[in-house]
């Protein structure tokens, strides 16, 4: 009968130690391979362009020049003096808190409708397919469409009997826009807090009402804190797509009349297809691109709070 030696033993330990380690940079090579393709993409499609953007911000006469020269800030400061751009500022600021604000009272307010019992099964499901039918529509459709009913000969001139140019008075052009918004984007709050609501145990308000606490109190002592984590997030997610909203100002007005619907993403896309000017193009895209990373940041953290 053999036995084995210390020596005998080891190389066996080494040889399992050495098929683990293989093993495991087997399936880490494999997850990098599945993720690559992906990763690549992200890489030229996004971080690629993004750095681009940045060096042209710092460059005067890009893309039309061969030879562009390093300017430093100063496109920076020409267009943080532009009034035009502070302008498109205050119009996509008041654009985004208008419609994200409005997004979660229509959104809140019509999911607790379609989550009460007083309607039946028939009218729920109806209800249901008639408000997020808005947003099933792209914005294309959507710009389209209102364009159509808001003309002066349209359907809703012709019901208040009035010939108003909604989207070409300066007075009306903005506030219509955000309506128009407002519609088109409601049904996501609705459908998110409609689950959230869902997702609320009926003891908490069975509870609550056994202790007198009225309707009101309830809503605001159990439906809203147990809804909170959701409505952080709808509102910011909300957030930082209003504020990138450009295909429907440009679809209706396209920043019109006398600038009175510019908006930060529609100024700066005048600036580069326009005027031609891509570094002031490009420096304002980076000044948007800021804006948006710290409604990203806020995100970011408040998920990871949640989690």
């Amino acid at each position: 009968m053999s036995l084995r030696t210390s020596d005998d033993t080891e190389v066996i330990v080494t040889g399992v130690a050495l098929s683990r380690r293989r093993r495991q940079l087997r399936k880490t090579t494999e997850s990098y391979a599945f993720l690559s393709p992906t990763v690549i993409l992200l890489f030229v499609l996004m971080i690629v362009p993004i750095v681009m953007v940045i060096g042209y911000s710092f460059q005067d006469n890009v893309i039309l020049n061969k030879s562009p020269e390093f300017v430093g800030v100063a496109n920076y400061v020409e267009i943080l003096s532009d009034p035009r751009f502070w302008k498109a500022t205050g119009n996509t600021i008041l654009f985004t808190v208008t419609s994200v604000a409005a997004h979660l009272v229509l959104g809140l307010a019509f999911a607790m409708m379609l989550n009460s019992p007083l309607l039946g099964r028939v009218s729920r499901s109806l209800f249901r397919a008639l408000y997020v039918l808005p947003w099933l529509f792209t914005v294309a459709v959507i710009a389209v469409l209102w364009r159509m009913l808001l003309a002066p000969n349209g359907v809703v001139n012709f019901l208040l009997n009035t010939d108003i140019e909604w989207l070409a008075s300066p007075q009306l052009a903005l506030g219509t826009i955000i309506f128009i918004n407002i519609w088109a984007g409601y049904p996501f709050f609705m459908v998110s807090l409609l689950a959230g609501l869902q997702g609320v145990p009926a003891d908490l308000h069975e509870a609550a009402r056994v202790d007198g606490a009225s309707a009101a109190q309830r809503f605001w002592n159990v439906t809203i804190p147990q809804l909170r984590p959701i409505i952080v997030s709808l509102v910011l997610l909300d957030l930082i797509w209003t504020s990138q909203q450009f295909a429907l100002i440009w679809m209706t007005t396209g920043g019109g009349p006398i600038d009175v619907t510019e908006v930060l993403s529609t100024f700066t896309y005048k600036l580069a297809f326009a005027k031609y000017d891509f570094s002031l193009a490009s420096t304002s895209a980076v000044l948007v691109l800021l804006m948006s990373m710290v409604l990203a940041v806020f995100y970011v953290r408040h998920q990871k709070a949640r989690d």
